[in-house]
Formats: structure tokens, sequence, C-alpha cells
């Protein structure tokens, strides 16, 4: 070994201290998080719309048949239940009860309290502990602690740690399994950009860690471990944090390098794609329906977007002094300032001649194609958040926003479901940390080699 890497005790347990990052939908499961545990780590099962199986072990394709979207949003409920229980154990007979196994929630999914109040009573003294990020989950302590399950939540700033924990984390302290702390200019996937931060501009983690850790020893939570999630590739540049007495207990995830191995479940295409990618080939965007930021391959899916969001003007329903130009599309009358109606017009000539409305009283100009598909995907919604900017859905009384269907962005779960089962890899989101294009330079992935999680948690406990 070429560090000092201590095995850390999480729930009675020694483990190392190494986390597979959770990738939903239907990227981290039972297959990959399994052979993790069973290397002595904690391996991490995505609870967001999982893959369930058939009684012969085929995966069973996601059909959904609901008339209403009320109706669909309970069989997305049902498949991320009986997938994410599936998952848990396939994983669990992999590991044959070494390290842990930890399930992963975006807090944000639609119902999210409610799979994870059935996959925990189902799979009790399966699973270690739930991690979840993307919103502020209050309930999560006191939800994974009536099972018997710690807890992890995910931060980017130790201000949002204490807000909940002040909140909601002091009355179920004793289940506080570790705090992930995502960088959130690095880490794929959602991120935790707040409206203060510049998304060029990406800070140092360690005084925001430290921070994070200052405030934990004040909560009396000194002990606790912290996970780095984000940016991590491999130990060596971050040897400064291991068994730093200012940081105390350090443990670190990795999210992208588990994406490129034998037992990762993502096509060939998609493994292939990893190895060619160069840096600045991920991109950090607002384009996602829950309205965070995400990062994502720069592809054509994400190329689309960009265009159509940059073939946008403002407008108003009734002529004013600045917006006193008289623009017809589809025979219906907008009024928009001089400049917007020379570029409307050259994009309507351009073939982009359908005018879609956003909730921030601008028009969008897409091809008849484009807005056919947005409009279906709208109207298709199964209520996989529980509030979704692009389809106004929401989980509530009314089932609604109460805003205006946004077509600047997209249906991610048509698109995260495509792309995990065979799907290509340009026409649909990607999501992948800002490290992926270091598989191409890393000698560990010379000619295309393609590890086991085991050699590759062997390769990364070296420190490489």
């Amino acid at each position: 070994m070429s560090f000092n890497l201590n095995a850390i005790r999480l729930g009675g347990k020694e483990v190392l201290p190494l986390i597979e990052g959770g990738k939903g939908v239907a990227i981290s499961t039972g297959a990959s998080s399994g052979p993790w545990a069973g290397a002595g780590g904690v391996g991490t099962i995505s609870a967001v719309i999982a893959d369930q199986y058939d009684a012969h072990g085929n995966v069973e394709t996601h059909e959904y048949n609901g008339r209403t979207r009320a109706d669909r949003h309970e069989e997305m409920i049902a498949y991320s239940v009986k997938g994410t229980i599936d998952q848990v154990r396939k994983a669990w007979e992999i590991s044959k009860g070494e390290g842990h196994i930890n399930i992963n929630m975006l807090w944000e999914v639609g119902s999210a309290q409610r799979i994870l109040h059935e996959v925990l009573e189902k799979t009790k003294g399966m699973i270690h502990g739930v991690t979840c990020g993307a919103g502020m989950p209050f309930k999560l302590g006191e939800l994974a602690s009536k099972y018997g399950a710690h807890y992890y939540p995910i931060v980017s700033s130790g201000r949002a740690f204490g807000l909940l924990w002040r909140r909601a984390y002091k009355n179920a302290a004793e289940k506080l399994g570790g705090v992930v702390y995502e960088d959130p200019w690095l880490a794929g996937g959602h991120n935790g950009l707040s409206n203060a931060e510049d998304p060029t501009k990406p800070g140092d983690p360690y005084p925001r860690v430290l921070e994070l850790r200052n405030i934990m020893r004040k909560l009396g939570l000194g002990e606790t471990p912290i996970i780095m999630a984000g940016g991590v590739w491999n130990l060596k540049e971050w040897k400064d944090w291991i068994d730093n007495k200012e940081l105390g207990p350090i443990m670190f995830q990795f999210g992208t390098r588990p994406l490129l191995t034998k037992e990762s479940q993502i096509s060939d295409k998609w493994k292939k794609k990893l190895l060619e990618l160069k840096q600045g080939d991920i991109l950090l965007q607002n384009f996602s329906p829950t309205g965070f930021f995400s990062s994502a391959l720069k592809n054509s899916f994400i190329g689309e977007l960009v265009q159509r969001n940059d073939r946008q003007v403002e407008f108003s329903a009734k002529p004013t002094d600045e917006f006193c130009v008289e623009l017809t599309v589809d025979r219906k009358k907008y009024y928009v300032c001089g400049d917007s109606a020379e570029k409307a017009q050259k994009w309507i000539d351009a073939g982009y001649t359908k005018a879609m409305k956003t909730p921030g009283d601008s028009l969008i100009f897409t091809t008849p194609e484009k807005c056919a598909e947005i409009r279906k995907d709208q109207a298709d919604c199964v209520g996989c958040l529980s509030q979704c900017r692009f389809s106004s859905w929401a989980t509530n009384e009314k089932n609604s926003t109460g805003r205006l269907a946004d077509p600047r962005s997209f249906c991610i779960q048509k698109t995260l479901e495509d792309v995990a089962h065979e799907g290509s890899i340009d026409d649909n989101l990607v999501f992948a940390g800002h490290n992926a294009f270091r598989f191409g330079s890393d000698p560990f992935y010379s000619n295309g080699f393609v590890p086991t999680v085991k050699q590759l948690v062997d390769r990364i406990i070296t420190g490489d």
C-alpha cells in the first residue's frame, strides 16, 4: 500500500473508507454494488426507478399504461420499490455479508419517502444506510432510524448541514452514519450549486470541508465521518486529507470510476465512450427539470438543449413601449422588441416555425417535430419528480406546480431510462463527473482494459 489506509467503523463493522457513489436511473445496481461491498467497502444501489427482474432473472421493461399522470405515478413507485428490493437482494447475495450495502435516493423524486419506507421495511437487515441529496431531506434521519438503518445526507456546504441538524437530525443523532460533502462543480449528476456560486469558478473543497467539520465538532460530531464526493479519481491526490487531524475521519466516494468495470451494467458503447473522452467534454448546466445544476456529457442531446434555449425572445401579450413589434406565428400574435422580431424571423425562415411559451414570459422556437416531441413527453409524464418544471407535475393534491410547463427542459425519466437500457449515447442525457476524461489517460485503462470491481478497488487502495 502507498497509504496507511485504515479501515473505518460504520454500524458496528470495519470497512474500507471507500464508497461507491449512487447513480440512477438503473445505473448503480446490485451487480456492481455487491462486489464493491464484497471487496470491503460500501456499495451503493440507486433507488430511483431501479431495474426489477422476472422469474428467470431477466430485466423487466418498464411500461406505463396508466390513463392519468397520477396512475402512471403509482406505476413509477411500484417499479422503484420492486426494482430496489431486487437489486438489494442481489447485492446482498454477491457480497456474502462483507462490507455494507447503501441505497441512494434523490430526495426530489416523486413520493421518495413512500418508496424508502416500502423498501426499508422489506429489506430489514440487508441495508446499512440511506444516502440522500438533491434537496433538503429533513425527514431522512427519522425515516432511516425507524428501520434501524443509518443515514448519509449529501450537502455542499456546512451551512446546509447545520440547518438539517437543527431542524431534524439532532433527534436521530445515533443513526447518522456520515455526512457526504459533494463538490458542486466536479460531481456528476445533480449538484448542489447555490445561486451565490459561479458555475464557471470551482471552489477549493478543503476549506469548505473544514468548515463542515468545524460545524460538526460544535454539534458533538467530531468523529462522525465526512465522505468526500465529486472530483475523486485516486487517493494519492488526496493524501493530505488522509489521517488529517484537522479534518477528522474522512472517507472517499467514487462515482465515475465504477462505471467502467466488468460488472457495471451500462452498455459496451457507453464504456467505449468513456475511454474516448477529452478534458472539457463534461458540461455543468441547468437544463434539468429538477431546477438543479447537473453535470453531463456534451453530446447532441445537450447541444440541442443549448440551441433550443438560445432561440428565445421575450414577449408581451399586448403592445407596450418596449414590446411594440407584432410577430405572428401559427396565426397567433405576440409583441416583441425590434431586434427580437428580426431574430425570430430568421429562425422561422430556417424551419423553427413553432413558438412555445415558457414560464418566464418568453418564446422558444422549435421545429414542428421537436415541438410535437416536447408536447408528447409532457403529456406522458409519470410524475418521477416531486416537482417538475418540464411537465408542471408535482406530488401534491392537485398534482401541479401551478406554473406553466417549461419547454426549455426535458423529460428526465424518459432519457435516463433509455440510456440505461442500450439507448443512444449521443441522443440521451449521460451523467458523468468532470474527471471522466481521465479514463483515456490513466495507464490502468491502457489498451481498453476494463477491470473487475475487485481489481478497481485493489487499484484504488494503492493510491492510483
